[in-house]
């Protein structure tokens, strides 16, 4: 769509209002309302003016001016908005300069392709997440200085068993771990699914597949098509706005945190990825798995910056409740087809049009721009230094000796380990001014700022394992 295009549909479908949206650089999407009495064409030229400074880890108030472009091809009508309500997509851009803001992570996209472009490589890189949630009846929390508490209510739970229901308990409900994946009533969530579904297709994203997961209390995953790089982050964010408003038009609440739950499965974002070129698929050979030299160099810079990369993959102090070694998460920095024990699995495929890599380890907490432009930039660097990522795993890497386990690389343990590793191993991130290190430098303080106040609360498990020594 062109800039016309956008103010025609705005006048055929009688829109009331044009809702402006960005990510931060958390993840989480941010918007303002613009009256289309006040919308023209200068939005798409001039931009819309905001303040910047009230944006975590972005500008400070003494050079907060900033304003937002919109893109004409992310134009969607809102299903949730009473009043009808266009969403467009925005790029960030400073105005002391006309560029992209250097940490709206919308603009590291565009030159994360841009890049790709200029390496020879390939003009075109493709990635398909997988990003689970949970889905609950309600949840309560509380920190403070009087104590800190936790409550998660949901019917699919197996600690409702023993609850009233107004009309009685049903009974029917997934066991722990057992959520993947029984038909109704057990799975009390098919209708919410469903209805997510239609809401992303009319939205544009086009869904492949929808169920419940592993979890017994209400996980949920909703497969999407892959896409390129930019697209593709901009999907995830449709996603993850129509699962948390459709779960809140249900009297529900939805979550992409990785670990709600203790002693259940966690949530991961598996992330498919291929290079092309010239309608070629690059990831596609004659080596193991059938894939090509190129994927196995790809394989191999994930592997070797991969403590970095969970800094951008699985940003948050919580994600590292989930990638804790002998709990079947994916923490060996191994590769394999069908291994789903190994962080990197070759999906088994029918034809090379659909050979691509899988990456297991990141989480949706992600910001998807940041991180599927992280990924790429590992995978290129390993392409060009042509790091070649060792033999395949055949091996149930869940039922390894302590001897075995040392000898193969494993995911960072905490975010601050995560974050250290992406303070000291960031060229591959600055190859062609990619990520830049102010925003290295600002993503790392941002996360400090979690892993502190964290360190800082007392936690209920220390209670139980402390008050009486």
């Amino acid at each position: 769509m062109a800039a016309a295009d956008v103010l025609k549909k705005i006048k055929q479908e009688n829109v009331k209002f044009v809702d402006l949206r960005f990510t931060d650089t958390k993840g989480k999407e941010q918007h303002v309302s613009v009256p289309t009495s006040a919308f023209d064409k200068t939005k798409f030229t001039e931009g819309h003016a905001f303040d910047g400074s009230s944006i975590e880890g972005w500008k400070g108030i003494n050079a907060s001016d900033m304003l937002l472009f919109p893109d004409p091809n992310t134009a969607n009508i809102d299903p949730f908005m009473e009043e009808k309500t266009l969403i467009l997509t925005c790029n960030v851009v400073d105005p002391t300069d006309g560029k992209g803001y250097d940490r709206d992570p919308r603009t590291i996209a565009n030159r994360a392709e841009k890049y790709l472009k200029t390496t020879g490589i390939g003009d075109t890189i493709y990635f398909g997440p997988e990003p689970e949630f949970f889905v609950f009846d309600s949840i309560t929390w509380t920190s403070g200085m009087s104590g800190s508490s936790v409550n998660i209510n949901s019917e699919e739970a197996e600690w409702d068993s023993h609850n009233e229901h107004d009309g009685g308990n049903v009974g029917h409900r997934p066991r722990v771990k057992g959520g993947y994946f029984p038909v109704p009533p057990v799975d009390s969530l098919q209708d919410l699914r469903s209805e997510m579904c239609l809401i992303l297709e009319e939205m544009g994203v086009p869904v492949e597949v929808h169920h419940h997961e592993v979890a017994g209390a209400g996980q949920n995953e909703i497969g999407t098509k892959f896409s390129s790089l930019t697209q593709r982050a901009d999907w995830t964010q449709i996603l993850k706005y129509v699962v948390m408003n459709t779960a809140h038009r249900f009297g529900k609440t939805a979550t992409f945190m990785p670990k709600p739950i203790l002693n259940d499965n966690g949530t991961g974002m598996h992330v498919h990825q291929s290079i092309w070129k010239g309608g070629k698929n690059m990831f596609a050979g004659k080596k193991y798995a059938n894939l090509s030299d190129t994927a196995l160099y790809y394989i191999g810079g994930i592997i070797k910056h991969g403590k970095a990369l969970n800094a951008i993959t699985n940003p948050s102090t919580n994600s590292y409740k989930r990638l804790v070694p002998g709990f079947e998460a994916p923490v060996m920095l191994a590769y394999s087809a069908k291994n789903r024990s190994a962080a990197i699995r070759i999906p088994y495929v029918a034809t090379d049009k659909a050979r691509r890599i899988e990456v297991r380890f990141p989480d949706p907490m992600a910001n998807p721009y940041l991180a599927f432009s992280a990924l790429m930039m590992a995978g290129l660097d390993g392409i060009q230094n042509k790091i070649h990522p060792g033999e395949a795993e055949t091996r149930d890497l869940y039922d390894l000796s302590a001897k075995e386990e040392a000898k193969i690389p494993q995911v960072a343990a905490t975010l601050p380990e995560a974050l250290e590793a992406l303070k000291v191993d960031r060229e591959f991130l600055t190859a062609g001014g990619v990520f830049s290190d102010d925003f290295i430098d600002s993503f790392i303080d941002l996360k400090m700022e979690e892993v502190t106040r964290l360190r800082m609360t007392p936690h209920p498990i220390e209670f139980d394992m402390y008050y009486s020594l």
